[in-house]
């Protein structure tokens, strides 16, 4: 199966001291990975490194065939809106835009006209069950909705890779456990490759594959 994301050797120092070491692993498109790891092992660089939000200091990075890890910041931009999705623990909505506006968003960055973002951004808040809630601000959803909501425009562009960190850290466990099952349907049905940072073992265990950071290196757990 082709890979998707493919790291050769990396290294990512931050003040001196080595975050990740020689780090070397790869994803077949398709599937979903959880990444683990205690409190500060380096997860979210880890996946910093993979969305080019971050560059390594050594290695390489391969996402869909091209080399990245050395791409320049208008080279990272393109395709971190080509190529990837992104979902945080925090939403990241702007709360003076209504959800069909947020979710609508990135089709902006592709030159595309309003009256069809609005109709795209639509479709994926009816594949999140929030399409009735178009009109509302997020101060009006609940934590899970507003999760929802940063779900949909995280696809809106049709994101071959969906990255997201501890998407579940602000939501109950009834709450947690939708959006979980919301994510791993949508990368079945979507064949869309997702890759998640979770302290939640559980969650963890929804997913094919679960790499462990730990010392500086990434090991199958």
């Amino acid at each position: 199966m082709t890979s998707i994301i493919s790291l050769h050797g990396v290294t990512r120092r931050l003040g001196g001291e080595a975050v990740l070491q020689d780090v070397s692993f790869s994803l077949p498109a398709g599937q979903s990975c959880a990444i683990i790891g205690a409190s500060g092992s380096g997860k979210s660089t880890l996946l910093n490194l993979i969305g080019l939000l971050d560059q390594p200091c050594h290695g390489r990075l391969v996402l869909d065939g091209n080399e990245a890890a050395q791409a320049d910041a208008d080279q990272r931009a393109i395709t971190r809106n080509r190529l990837l999705g992104f979902v945080f623990q925090s939403f990241n909505l702007l709360p003076q835009l209504s959800v069909l506006e947020n979710v609508a968003l990135p089709l902006s960055y592709r030159g595309i006209r309003l009256a069809s973002a609005r109709q795209i951004a639509k479709v994926q808040l009816e594949k999140v069950g929030l399409e009735p809630r178009a009109k509302y601000r997020p101060a009006d959803l609940s934590g899970g909705q507003r999760q929802r909501v940063a779900i949909a425009r995280a696809l809106v562009t049709e994101p071959r890779i969906l990255l997201a960190d501890e998407p579940t850290g602000n939501l109950d466990g009834d709450t947690a456990r939708g959006i979980i099952g919301l994510l791993t349907t949508l990368n079945r049905e979507q064949f869309m490759t997702l890759l998640m940072v979770t302290h939640d073992p559980a969650m963890a265990r929804c997913m094919d594959r679960c790499l462990l950071v730990r010392n500086g290196g990434v090991f199958d757990a």
